[in-house]
């Protein structure tokens, strides 16, 4: 398989599809965060970086089976007061990754994005018209134990009667300590973010007993389905960051079972 992933990050698609055992030949990653770039570099020596995707000539790439990205989301959320949307200056990335997936036409596509609702639905449905698929709406919490709804555009032939269902999450309270604490019954961890690196008081806390313990890096790759210890050779600042930023692996797992080469 030759994959290009667009906004790779720490690289949570090589992940995936690593752990779907498909042959990959040629893994090509758009990344510009040098934290990010090293924790890839140092699981997966053999990825090809091509920079910034403002720079990407598409042209260039041919038979590709693959064009994988979650483009950045901070203008689109629908939790964001100021939010900008697709015009925004992180959301309006989202048209790099339509530029390219016109230039390269490959196989398949999959592009992931936050759930949008009130007046981010416009932005939704720009994106669908542009892609030309309706996008799904799978919750992290099918695979793992995180609250996390994220939108999926994609010409994969998902079956979305196969999605598991919810395990049955219990024994865990969790806690958002911001500025005031938020009480999760559910057993499901909130989403994480990557606010998470910029401090503490973004953290996640899990309650036990009568004690608050703030997630580990660990804790959170677990969140995420993101192998232990994966992101450890950067600060804990930094990884808090990517690990909010990333794919839930699982999720990206089930979406490419799909794929037929």
């Amino acid at each position: 398989m030759k994959v290009i992933s667009l906004f790779d990050g720490l690289s949570a698609a090589k992940i995936a599809i690593s752990n779907l055992n498909i042959p990959i030949t040629k893994y090509y990653a758009s990344e510009i965060d040098r934290y990010a770039i090293t924790v890839s570099y140092n699981n997966h020596n053999d990825i090809i970086q091509l920079g910034d995707v403002n720079e990407i000539d598409g042209k260039l790439f041919k038979n590709i089976d693959l064009l994988i990205g979650g483009s950045p989301c901070q203008d689109l959320s629908s939790l964001k007061i100021d939010r900008k949307g697709l015009q925004g200056d992180k959301s309006i990335l989202f048209f790099q990754y339509a530029r390219l997936l016109r230039e390269i036409k490959p196989k398949y596509f999959l592009l992931e994005n936050v759930k949008m609702s009130g007046k981010s639905i416009k932005d939704r449905d720009r994106i669908s018209e542009i892609l030309g698929v309706e996008p799904l709406l799978i919750n992290s919490d099918r695979f793992v134990q995180q609250n996390r709804e994220r939108l999926y555009w994609t010409n994969i032939p998902v079956k979305m009667d196969e999605l598991p269902e919810r395990p049955d999450w219990d024994g865990s309270y969790w806690q958002f300590r911001r500025t005031y604490w938020r009480e999760n019954k559910s057993g499901v961890c909130p989403t994480l973010t990557a606010n998470m690196g910029t401090g503490g008081n973004n953290v996640p806390y899990i309650k036990v007993g009568e004690d608050l313990i703030k997630l580990t890096p660990e804790q959170c790759e677990k969140l995420q389905g993101i192998p232990e210890c994966y992101t450890d050779h950067v600060s804990k600042t930094q990884r808090y960051k990517m690990i909010g930023n990333s794919f839930t692996v699982p999720v990206i797992e089930f979406i490419l079972s799909y794929i037929k080469l």
